[in-house]
């Protein structure tokens, strides 16, 4: 829990050095600071408006790019208070890699952080961040959700309310501002972390009243956020809206849009009206972040699972035709529908990895340079469909999927800034596989339940029933 002090980290070493390097004018500089700071000896330093900077951060190198490429968003069970061995083994796996990873600040693993007004408790978050820092990944914040005295409900830990409706409820407009200054909070404890993402999924802004989003209400939260970022560091990253690309069926006419569809359905026209409004109005943006499904609001995968996917392109082509060149990110993408416990169990482990890279795909051909896989990780048990790693929960766990080969690889092969070139692809149907190529790899997927052949760059090759390929150029 952070505590109120006047002096920052670069304050504390300044005023040892003022009162000189020697043994005992070191110590009782220090017992100084501690006494001031009450944290006990702590080596952690405390910004001027009192709000701890968690750990030891790397320092960060200039502004950084807007960018961060393809990783995984935590959720609620993930390697961070599993067993020891699993968590060691999934951190294993991570290091070297770099991978984005993302974070809430309430939720999905990590707990209130402002209980009350202006009593924080960070202990969970800190233990994500602190994962994400020791697995050598770039650690991304999304600013969702917002404690209990922000939205009418009671203040205090015990208070809070961890049922899905109370956590999509977005702020009282009243306390946009103290959300504004949460964030600002948030940036100076982990002042590594340089890309922020304002709110998720516009949740807690439908109107049902005029049956459309309060795109003004989120467009209000977000430009208040920025600035506070911003004074935090004027190079922070910052962006959104974070707006669900809903689709429906080619064949509805009620809020269908007629400039962004295809066989795989027509996007909802009242989140092209949001995001329009957002875009227009925002007091600024380093980067664009949207998020969405291949399938239709009613599930429906047109006119196939592999063909679906081709929304991801149309609606990024769309996105990036108005952003003036903004990187474009996806916060989630699903591929799968799921049951009515957000379960994802229809389909074999081959078969989803077949179609998530196909997803993938799509997504870098519409523009894309980031995106988050949200990593439906299960607490215990011997599998976990779709998930990156096994369970943590089992001692045994902390083990790689088939779905983290293909997005770690994804993200290795295909960074931000990759330049894409055409491979010749010849095939019995051309549908049968879809291919992403650069000067150096290409990805290769076969969308058959069968073996076919097929022939990229000259190269001729089997693939079984729904096989990923990648190929050295």
């Amino acid at each position: 829990m952070g505590r109120h002090g006047w002096y920052s980290g670069v304050g504390r070493w300044r005023l040892i050095a003022l009162l000189g390097v020697g043994a005992a004018a070191l110590a009782l500089a220090v017992t100084l600071l501690n006494t001031l700071s009450g944290d006990g000896g702590s080596t952690a330093g405390t910004t001027r408006d009192g709000d701890k900077v968690h750990g030891t951060p790397a320092r960060p190198h200039g502004a950084g790019g807007p960018d961060v490429g393809w990783g995984f968003t935590h959720t609620q069970y993930s390697a961070d208070e599993g067993g020891d061995a699993a968590d060691a083994r999934v951190e294993k796996l991570l290091s070297g890699r770099s991978m984005p990873q993302n974070q809430h600040i309430m939720g999905w693993g990590v707990g209130n952080p402002e209980p009350s007004k202006g009593r924080y408790d960070f202990d969970e978050l800190d233990r994500r961040i602190d994962f994400v820092r020791a697995s050598g990944g770039t650690p991304v914040v999304t600013l969702c959700c917002a404690p209990d005295w922000m939205k009418g409900g009671r203040p205090g830990a015990a208070h809070t309310d961890w049922s899905r409706s109370a956590l999509e409820t977005a702020p009282d407009r009243a306390h946009y501002k103290d959300f504004a200054a949460l964030a600002a909070t948030v940036a100076r404890r982990y002042p590594d972390v340089r890309h922020f993402v304002v709110w998720n999924e516009f949740k807690g802004f439908w109107d049902d009243s005029g049956s459309r989003w309060d795109y003004e209400g989120y467009t209000e939260l977000y430009n208040l956020v920025y600035r506070a970022l911003k004074k935090v560091d004027r190079d922070i990253m910052v962006g959104g809206p974070y707006l669900v690309m809903d689709s429906v069926d080619p064949r509805q006419e009620q809020d269908a849009s007629t400039a962004v569809r295809g066989a795989w359905g027509a996007v909802d026209q009242r989140v092209l009206d949001a995001f329009g409004y957002w875009n227009k109005h925002r007091a600024g943006a380093d980067f664009v972040v949207v998020d969405g499904s291949s399938y239709t609001r009613d599930d429906d995968l047109l006119p196939d699972e592999f063909a679906a996917t081709d929304k991801f392109t149309a609606v990024s082509e769309w996105v990036r035709a108005r952003t003036h060149g903004l990187p474009l990110w996806w916060a989630e993408y699903y591929v799968e529908p799921a049951d009515g416990a957000d379960d994802r169990k229809g389909w074999s482990e081959t078969h989803r990895v077949a179609v998530q890279a196909a997803g993938m795909i799509a997504l870098a051909r519409g523009g894309v340079s980031t995106g988050f896989y949200w990593n439906p990780e299960d607490e215990k048990g011997p599998d976990c469909p779709g998930c990156l790693w096994t369970p943590t929960g089992n001692d045994d766990g902390g083990r790689a999927m088939p779905m983290f080969g293909l997005v770690s690889r994804f993200g290795t092969e295909f960074p931000p800034g990759t330049e894409y070139r055409k491979a010749a692809v010849a095939a019995d149907d051309r549908a049968d596989v879809r291919v992403l190529a650069d000067d150096d790899a290409v990805l290769v997927v076969n969308t058959r339940d069968r073996k076919i052949s097929a022939e990229v760059d000259g190269r001729r090759f089997d693939l079984a029933a729904y096989e990923v390929k990648w190929l050295d150029r």
